[in-house]
């Protein structure tokens, strides 16, 4: 049996006890407490005003969900580290994902891709 409290946790780099973080988290939930509304809302956050660097050839690159919030371009890793801090701020369990992609579909060279995986109390 998976612990969800090890998906709870906070890190170095999913570190939703930051203020900044737990604004953010507070700002996008407003008054919901339905789960499946609170990970739409951060998704949408998440998807539509968190811009990947790779696609607009930006800089700085940074790992920390906080840092996130003060650039907001960043690599899909610290997408998803931001991601998982909001949920984990209220206390939905929340991973990373990290998966080795070819960038040409032929092997070398790789790159870093990573995705959500969220547990929901209803769903699973």
């Amino acid at each position: 049996m998976i612990e969800m409290q090890n998906y709870l946790k906070p890190t170095s780099i999913i570190d939703f006890y930051h203020p900044a973080v737990m604004k953010k988290a507070k700002e996008l939930t407003g008054n919901s407490q339905v789960q499946i509304e609170i990970v739409r809302l951060y998704f949408k956050f998440f998807r539509d005003e968190i811009i990947h660097i790779f696609d607009y050839q930006m800089n700085p690159v940074i790992l920390k969900a906080s840092e996130v919030l003060e650039h907001d371009t960043v690599y899909c890793y610290a997408q998803s580290h931001l991601l998982a801090a909001l949920l984990r701020a209220n206390s939905i369990p929340a991973g990373i994902c990290y998966q080795r992609l070819s960038r040409d579909y032929k092997g070398a060279p790789f790159c870093l891709h990573t995705l959500n995986a969220v547990y929901l109390e209803d769903i699973g």
